[in-house]
């Protein structure tokens, strides 16, 4: 029980707003501490004279604001005060410095000039129900039709009643976790991963545990383990080239994860926002478990940055959910961008821009073996960016910093590890640039590695 109460004859009304407003200015200044233990609603009701129903709201409100977290049989916890959330990537271009922090697919004027072809296409077959309707399910029934043949080319069959449309890859995902996990449940991720599902899942009040993983991914014993001792509700997993490690997963690990899935009764969010680029890959988590996984892909990635379509598949048990939770949250992709994912999915046009991509990328990793040879690494001659392992004696602090005041900006993997503590490695983005670019990066970064460490180097 903490120290710390709550003044009763200072609360007003209404008073589980007065009472969250306490409650977050001791936050705030310290009087209750991270991880501290709130009181329990029935006895601090008891001591306010308040009814539980008041002070289930203003914990409600405490949790909405971030501060708080909790949940059923353990109670009500100050959550730590972490910094704010920091992208890897450079949140601006600069003309004096080749960016290689931030993934992005190759990027021409073709693509340009296959949107503006396509705008001007819309204006004949977008339909009215796309500009005049509220309704989704008068707008997106042939759309759903289209994604469902698009994501049978990738491995995942299924109905298109359990295909949800959304803004992009990332809301996609968002409605994944919210449908698989929810508030006060546990979510188990590689320890090194994307970088949003922290902060993310924060916001979501979704507890994180980080689960260790080798150069073939997650570790199906790790995983199996934690499962065994906590109540993992649900894992995430981007098995294909994943973001920033770029592991692709062999098809007897994903097997094995999915054992253990299915052994402790756990959820499988699969985020495959790469996968759509591979011509040779395993088949998805949702084609091995279809009953328990959430599936996510989207265009932006493989296609063009400005191809804001996601696509997320839900086992019959979860179509309705994910789909109430789309209408919580954002009521229905845009219904336009739609219009043109379907149109391009129709005419080719998709095929046609991946293929491009792959052949692009192919030729980007070419230069990257040249740069690089003789340096460990991992990549993929069809992946958008590289995870380029430092010495011991290089502090990656140091290096990227090193880097950046050489022109060359990367990610280091501090904003990857759920620790929060670096891994000694950097993400190299193979696709931001010119071709002429990313090879002057990457000779700068390899005469980095090879030369002994500069350890006044300034941070900038």
């Amino acid at each position: 029980m903490t120290k710390w109460q709550p003044d009763a004859g200072a609360l007003r009304r209404p008073a589980y707003i007065s009472l969250a407003d306490q409650f977050s200015a001791a936050i705030k200044n310290g009087r209750l501490a991270p991880n501290e233990k709130l009181p329990a609603h029935r006895d601090l009701a008891y001591d306010l004279k308040l009814s539980i129903q008041t002070v289930s709201k203003a914990y409600d409100i405490l949790a909405r604001r971030g501060l708080v977290s909790g949940e059923v049989g353990r109670g009500t916890y100050v959550k730590p005060s972490g910094p704010s959330f920091q992208p890897p990537y450079m949140a601006e271009g600069h003309a004096d410095v080749i960016d290689l922090s931030i993934v992005t697919p190759v990027c021409t004027t073709m693509q340009l000039e296959h949107m503006k072809t396509a705008l001007r296409r819309l204006g004949d077959v977008v339909t009215p129900a796309s500009v005049l309707s509220f309704r989704p399910n008068t707008i997106f029934p042939r759309h759903n039709d289209a994604a469902s043949a698009w994501l049978a080319t990738l491995g995942v069959h299924v109905s298109p009643q359990n295909v949800l449309l959304t803004n992009g890859s990332s809301s996609a995902f968002t409605m994944a976790l919210m449908t698989a996990v929810g508030p006060g449940a546990i979510l188990a991720v590689e320890e090194v991963c994307y970088h949003v599902v922290r902060p993310l899942a924060d916001y979501l009040g979704i507890r994180v545990r980080a689960i260790p993983a080798d150069a073939d991914g997650m570790l199906p014993e790790a995983l199996d383990e934690a499962c065994s001792r906590d109540q993992i509700r649900a894992i995430t997993l981007q098995p294909n080239l994943a973001n920033p490690t770029a592991v692709l997963m062999t098809e007897d690990r994903r097997r094995a994860l999915v054992d253990v899935a299915r052994r402790h009764d756990v959820a499988i969010v699969e985020v495959d926002v790469f996968g759509p680029l591979l011509t040779d890959r395993p088949r998805p988590i949702a084609a091995l478990a279809p009953e328990r996984t959430l599936y996510v892909t989207g265009f932006s990635k493989v296609a063009m940055p400005g191809l804001r379509i996601g696509y997320a598949v839900a086992p019959d048990h979860l179509a309705a959910t994910i789909a109430n939770r789309q209408l919580m949250a954002n009521w229905m992709a845009t219904p336009v961008m739609a219009e043109l994912a379907t149109l391009w999915l129709g005419d080719g046009t998709i095929e046609t821009l991946v293929g491009w991509q792959r052949k692009a990328l192919r030729a980007r990793h070419r230069i990257v073996a040249q740069c690089l040879n003789g340096l460990s690494y991992r990549a993929h001659p069809e992946g958008l960016h590289v995870w380029l392992p430092l010495s011991p004696e290089h502090d990656e602090v140091a290096f990227t910093s090193q880097a950046r005041a050489r022109g060359v900006a990367v990610a280091p993997s501090t904003p990857f590890c759920l620790s929060g503590s670096p891994v000694g490695a950097v993400r190299v983005s193979v696709a931001a640039t010119e071709e002429d670019a990313l090879r002057a990066g990457l000779d700068t970064l390899a005469s980095l590695l090879r030369a002994a460490p500069d350890r006044n180097v300034l941070s900038l």
